[in-house]
């Protein structure tokens, strides 16, 4: 009975020390996945941008050679198509996610309309730095 004991606590003592272990580990994971998925969506951007600017494709007025949207970057221009899809973002679980435009203040929580200069996360979370995935570069 009591190595019964003994050999219980010893699992239950080995169980609450793998349980934060493990929320940290998917917690590190979707911040990786969140820095992925930002780099990827900002490249696309910038491409865009440097086809606007090359005239590879043509300019909605306004727009400053942003895109208007981030489906515009994957349905494409002429015939350039900046990403395969809209990566979901991790922090939510959602394809949705904040936009700024060139116009908006570089930490504005709201979008203009008028292009897309640059996206950020709409999870209210805080990385394990403490700061906002939301101000994440």
């Amino acid at each position: 009975m009591v190595e019964l004991i003994v050999s219980f606590t010893i699992m239950a003592l080995l169980t609450t020390m793998a349980v934060p272990l493990a929320a940290y580990k998917v917690k590190r994971d979707k911040e990786r996945e969140l820095r992925y998925a930002l780099r990827e969506i900002r490249k696309a951007i910038d491409a865009y941008k440097d086809a606007s600017d090359l005239k590879k494709i043509d300019v909605k007025l306004g727009t400053e050679g942003y895109p208007e949207s981030l489906e515009i970057l994957v349905e494409g221009g002429q015939t350039i198509k900046f990403l395969r899809r809209i990566p979901m973002d991790p922090m939510t679980g959602t394809y949705d996610w904040g936009k700024r435009s060139m116009q908006d203040d570089p930490k504005s929580q709201s979008w203009g309309g008028q292009n897309v200069f640059d996206v950020y996360t709409k999870s209210t979370e805080r990385a394990r730095d403490g700061t906002p995935y939301a101000e994440w570069n």
